[in-house]
């Protein structure tokens, strides 16, 4: 393609174009001016959405990357504060491998160093939660940087990437020679066939074998690929922490979350095995506490993950396997012959386990019909498995609500749940909505969170209303800092403090934004407002009270007990 002479905001929104973006989160701001004045000319090809806070835009950015699989894009339009707004919104994409590339101003070249206006060091500033800053020298490189975020944004274990642009090069006129379309799309590392022989031979030594496995089927989309292999095999399927949806919730062999965020039933398969095969995950924090509790000392690991470096980290394996697990369940499914349900080494495990999870889920729907107010979570989360549709995608925030939900919901076509993972931001839920129903508007998108967390981030209704994005918030309010109050209950004998938080009501909020709102008042009533709301196809809030009673304390690995 021969080069053309264009201006450098038009430059870099034709890198946009050739990356394949159609849809751009941002802020305005003076910094970028000159790629918004290109953005105005490609409207009919690249929507913008534009925000009101830069770390809300980073989470729709980060929700649209894992739906997706893309990088999300956001343009920070204003050098400095507004470029530091971003480092939480990084971070949470960060610890959740999200594909994110943000491109951002910097202060002019002729300034830097010299204490100017708005000017913070932002290379530095960003290095400790990204993948990669790059900060562009020379204004005919602008075009060059941006797809080269792009393609270390998306490439083995994703993360977000920066681009820094000092002001001053957008004034400048380049010849910039910008493919069409570039193809980011890598092809996986898979095992080789000894690998695969190797896995076998374990599982067929195995007499409790367990499936364990984590964000990496979800990359892979994977999820029938595992579904047909736990069926193949007659072996369960466990999930690490907030990634429940990598099976459908109603597929009999899916028992969902492994340790203190997970349940009871899928912390004793992994207990209790001989073998645990790792898929795509790390055994992370939050589903092991790098510890034994809920992993058994004694099984053998077959650990398959995509990043070298995630492999035994945590837990010594019997096997450590670089590739993707997708490609990886390919070779077993072609290498392992089908085990009969009767014949199975491990028949008599999986008895035991099919009526645990039967049991499990009849305490949940009965612990879901209860009758009193203010409702307990669990009522919510029966009434949001009644009413919501098969397709939709949920988003969680951390604390007790997520704590609560994280494999209650009615997860059946991955990807269907985007949580703050090991970030544990609250504040995450309500933006990553937006940027999930942006991603997927033919799916329903409902976000759980707390009354305190959506606080933070409640200016994000006007976004939705702002650009007709239909995702549904339900605000679970028990007027307090959840998981905080539960400590204080719990280690600090009832010492309270700035544990409770006064809240107006958001669904008159978001009414008064030109959205829907909703106000359940009894149990019930939550599941018609969900469904009044989907109807109806508008932004909307659903504020609800539940009890304050109910919270949970999470992490009793870090508090003791106090005489």
């Amino acid at each position: 393609m021969a080069a053309k002479k264009m201006r450098c905001g038009v430059a870099a929104v034709e890198a946009l174009r050739a990356a394949g973006v159609s849809k751009v989160f941002g802020l305005m701001g003076s910094s970028t001016l000159e790629m918004y004045d290109a953005l105005y000319d490609v409207k009919k090809d690249i929507e913008y959405i534009g925000v009101r806070h830069e770390n809300c835009g980073m989470h729709m950015a980060d929700a649209y990357g894992r739906v997706t699989q893309t990088p999300g894009v956001f343009i920070c339009g204003q050098a400095g504060p507004g470029a530091a707004n971003m480092v939480l919104g990084l971070a949470q994409a960060k610890f959740a491998y999200s594909p994110v590339v943000a491109i951002t101003g910097l202060a002019s070249t002729e300034h830097l160093g010299r204490d100017a206006f708005q000017e913070i060091d932002q290379h530095t500033l960003f290095l400790p939660v990204t993948k990669r800053v790059m900060t562009v020298p020379r204004p005919e490189r602008i075009p060059e940087f941006i797809l080269e975020a792009f393609r270390i944004a998306n490439s083995g274990r994703r993360g977000p990437v920066v681009v820094n642009i000092p002001r001053d090069l957008f004034n400048h006129d380049i010849d910039a020679d910008i493919p069409q379309r570039l193809n980011f799309d890598i092809r996986p590392p898979t095992a080789d066939g000894a690998t695969l022989d190797e896995i076998r031979k374990l599982i067929l030594a195995a007499k409790k074998p367990v499936i364990h496995a984590g964000a990496g089927i979800k990359w892979s989309r994977a999820s029938a690929k595992l579904a047909a292999l736990a069926e193949k095999l007659q072996i369960p399927v466990t999930s690490s922490a907030g990634h429940a949806d990598i099976l459908p919730m109603d597929f009999k062999f899916h028992a969902a979350g492994v340790g203190p965020r997970g349940n009871p039933v899928a912390s004793t398969l992994t207990r209790d095995a001989d073998l645990i095969i790792a898929l795509g995950t790390r055994l992370g924090f939050n589903t092991t506490f790098y510890k034994h509790t809920d992993i058994s000392p004694t099984a053998k690991i077959i650990q398959v993950d995509i990043d070298a470096m995630a492999l035994g980290r945590y837990f010594p394996t019997a096997l450590a396997v670089t590739a993707d697990a997708g490609a990886v369940i390919d070779g077993l499914m072609a290498l392992m012959q089908p085990i009969a349900a009767d014949a199975a080494p491990w028949r008599a495990r999986n008895e035991d386990y099919f009526k645990a999870r039967a049991a499990l889920w009849a305490e949940r729907e009965a612990s879901g019909a209860r009758s009193g107010t203010p409702m307990h979570p669990d009522v919510i989360y029966a009434e949001v498995r009644k009413a919501a549709p098969r397709n939709a995608i949920f988003t969680l925030d951390a604390g007790t609500t997520g704590f609560q939900a994280t494999d209650q919901l009615p997860c059946y076509e991955a990807p269907a749940l985007l949580t703050p993972l090991d970030c544990g931001m609250v504040g995450f839920s309500y933006s990553a909505a937006i940027g999930a129903k942006v991603a997927a508007p033919k799916r329903a998108v409902i976000s759980l969170m707390g009354d305190g967390g959506f606080g933070m981030t409640m200016g994000e209704m006007t976004t939705a209303v702002a650009s007709n994005i239909p995702a549904i918030g339900i605000v679970m309010d028990n007027g307090t800092w959840g998981s905080e109050i539960a400590y204080q209950r719990d280690f600090y004998q009832e010492r309270y403090i700035g544990a409770h938080v006064h809240s107006p009501r958001f669904d008159e909020v978001m009414k008064l934004t030109g959205g829907n709102g909703y106000h359940p008042t009894a149990p019930g009533e939550t599941a018609d407002a969900l469904r009044d709301a989907l109807k109806d196809g508008k932004p909307a809030i659903i504020h609800v009270k539940i009890d304050p009673e109910a919270t949970i304390s999470f992490r009793k690995d870090a508090l003791q007990k106090r005489a």
